[in-house]
């Protein structure tokens, strides 16, 4: 009988590798990528490396994430209070059943309102913090710390999103904590994304164009070396402040800085979901607008692709299909 791996299709998405992308880098069909993680079968030993390079783990890194199993065959909640009752027992397996609970609420945050997904979020937030607060040590204290700075985000967005974008001060609490734990594990892209998020709260909350403008310029510099587009995306929000300030030319030196990195951004970029195909014409054209030239606003196809002159997406830091402010009117 196979038994899923969780740990492997946990590690490819905390890399930000879909199977298709996967697939695509190891030139193979996305079938085999499934098979994998479903546990039917196990890459050949020459592909290995390449695997392991992928999605940034060692040798025997991978050999743990190809053979991890559940203990005792205990499944989902049950390997949990597990984990919950004995902290210093906790291992990959059921690290990679938070994280997997984890990314099933976060898909969820671009199709149902914020305000339902708090409960939900708060309870898997407080569960990940007693465990990554606990005596587990080595790799699996360190996906614990970095799913406890993705969690505190996500906590963040939500809570901004269900107040109406009022309240700043738990939202920016929230992202300072991400921020921490990200220092801790010397992880520059999580780092990146938390202030990031908070120079959204600084743009779009408080209309704070300088204090958004020097968190996207810290963020696009910290992101630089390990994320393209999580640096790109930044550098594209520099450019609105840069707008929002009234300065063309700032603006468009940052949006020509911009279009260079997310040009180098691929598949293997831990934050390539964070970006859109269509997110520098609308970021382009949301600028234009701000400085009042709706020609080239138009000519960047922001108008025609979003069909308002809001910037971006709700995973992006601003408005969705499905906004808490529907649901309350």
């Amino acid at each position: 009988m196979a038994h899923h791996r969780n740990g492997l299709a946990a590690r490819r998405r905390t890399v930000g590798l879909t199977q298709e992308a996967l697939a695509e880098h190891l030139q193979v069909d996305r079938s085999t990528i499934a098979r994998w993680e479903s546990g039917r079968t196990t890459p050949q030993p020459w592909m290995r490396p390449r695997l392991a390079r992928l999605l940034r783990v060692n040798a025997e890194g991978l050999d743990d994430l190809l053979t991890a199993r559940l203990p005792g065959g205990t499944q989902g909640q049950d390997a949990l209070d597990h984990a919950m009752l004995h902290p210093g027992r906790i291992d990959l397996p059921a690290v990679a059943t938070l994280r997997t609970r984890f990314d099933d609420c976060a898909a969820r945050y671009d199709h149902v309102p914020s305000a339902g997904l708090i409960a939900e979020a708060a309870a898997q937030l407080i569960r990940i913090d007693q465990l990554a607060t606990g005596p587990a040590r080595g790799r699996v204290q360190r996906e614990l710390r970095t799913l406890h700075a993705d969690a505190c985000t996500l906590m963040g967005q939500l809570l901004w999103d269900a107040s109406q974008r009022r309240d700043h001060t738990t939202a920016k609490t929230y992202y300072e904590q991400s921020a921490d734990l990200a220092r801790h594990l010397r992880d520059t892209t999580l780092e990146a994304h938390a202030l990031l998020r908070t120079c959204y709260v600084a743009l779009y909350g408080a209309r704070d164009a300088r204090a958004g403008l020097a968190l996207a310029e810290q963020a696009a510099e910290i992101a630089e070396r390990t994320s393209p587009a999580l640096s790109g995306l930044a550098l594209l929000h520099v450019a609105e402040a840069h707008a929002m300030l009234g300065s063309t030319p700032d603006c468009e030196r940052a949006l020509s800085r911009a279009e260079r990195h997310l040009d180098h951004a691929d598949g293997s970029d831990a934050a390539a979901g964070l970006v859109s195909p269509t997110q520098f014409g609308r970021l382009a054209g949301s600028c234009y607008l701000s400085l009042g030239d709706h020609r080239r606003a138009e000519t960047r196809a922001m108008l025609r692709t979003c069909g308002s002159a809001l910037p971006g997406e709700r995973t992006r830091g601003v408005p969705s299909r499905v906004s808490d402010q529907q649901v309350t009117e």
